[in-house]
């Protein structure tokens, strides 16, 4: 069972969000303070409402009258009442707005969370991995198959797309904190440059963990390395650092038979959020 499921039932949220030439000009919290000003005719008792700072609600107010291209807010010479703070009738129409967005999007999030999730999680969970950044070049997503205890590490086999598998040194602790156990979804990160080619790999015995054998898709001379990009089955790829000497040694080429070398210890296992 995922951690998902584990925690409940799913439930959709989301916030409105208004922009104006690419930056934000307001949300729910702007929206409210400029409702306040209008409320309370002054920007002071506005941010106490709302539990802004003085600065921080004069700060947002001049933000959004520069965002908007006219002011939203306009201030009141004083006299008897001391002066004030009023809304514009552009403010009070964004307002009034904004208001209407809201309940059209809240309407909008409620139906979307009437669907059944079910099955979905697997999709949700990939649209996490998705939008993971890292600085490694090698991305795979897949399953954990076996998880074997060693004296000090772990060993993850991870499957990925097309039958292949990646094997992980891990220790104790980490996949203790991770959750890794057999049929959990895992994503693996390796580093182009922990990634050796090598075109003839039959019969010869080698230490690296990791053989995903496949065809080169393309090479891409730098100005002292190549990138060599490797097709495996299934529709995944892999990339590997190698230097310019090594790539005209090799005579690495598009579309001959290659297979990418790694140990286990250069191998990050990761969960999806």
């Amino acid at each position: 069972m995922s951690e998902v499921e584990k925690s409940g039932p799913l439930e959709l949220e989301g916030k409105l969000w208004l922009t104006s030439g690419g930056r934000h000009l307001g949300g729910p919290d702007r929206i409210a303070l400029l409702a306040a000003i209008a409320a309370h005719g002054s920007i002071t008792q506005a941010a106490k409402a709302v539990g802004m700072s003085y600065k921080g609600a004069w700060d947002a107010v001049e933000t959004m009258n520069n965002l908007a291209g006219a002011p939203l807010v306009e201030r009141l010479a004083g006299g008897r009442g001391g002066g004030g703070t009023r809304l514009t009738e552009p403010g009070t129409r964004l307002v009034a707005q904004f208001r209407r967005l809201e309940e059209l999007h809240r309407r909008f999030i409620e139906q979307l969370g009437r669907q059944p999730v079910g099955e979905d999680i697997d999709d949700i969970n990939l649209l996490q991995v998705l939008n993971m950044k890292t600085s490694a070049r090698n991305q795979f997503l897949g399953t954990v198959e076996t998880v074997t205890r060693g004296a000090v590490n772990d060993e993850v086999v991870l499957r990925i797309v097309g039958g292949q598998r990646i094997v992980a040194v891990v220790t104790h602790e980490s996949a203790e904190s991770l959750g890794l156990a057999p049929g959990a979804q895992a994503f693996a990160l390796v580093k182009a440059s922990s990634v050796i080619v090598a075109v003839a790999v039959e019969g010869a015995r080698l230490s690296a963990r990791n053989q995903l054998a496949g065809t080169i898709a393309r090479v891409v001379p730098g100005a002292v390395n190549a990138e060599v990009t490797i097709a495996l089955p299934g529709g995944g790829t892999i990339a590997a650092t190698v230097t310019l000497d090594s790539a005209e040694v090799l005579e690495l080429a598009a579309g001959m038979p290659a297979t990418a070398l790694f140990k286990a210890s250069s191998v990050i296992v990761g969960m999806p959020g």
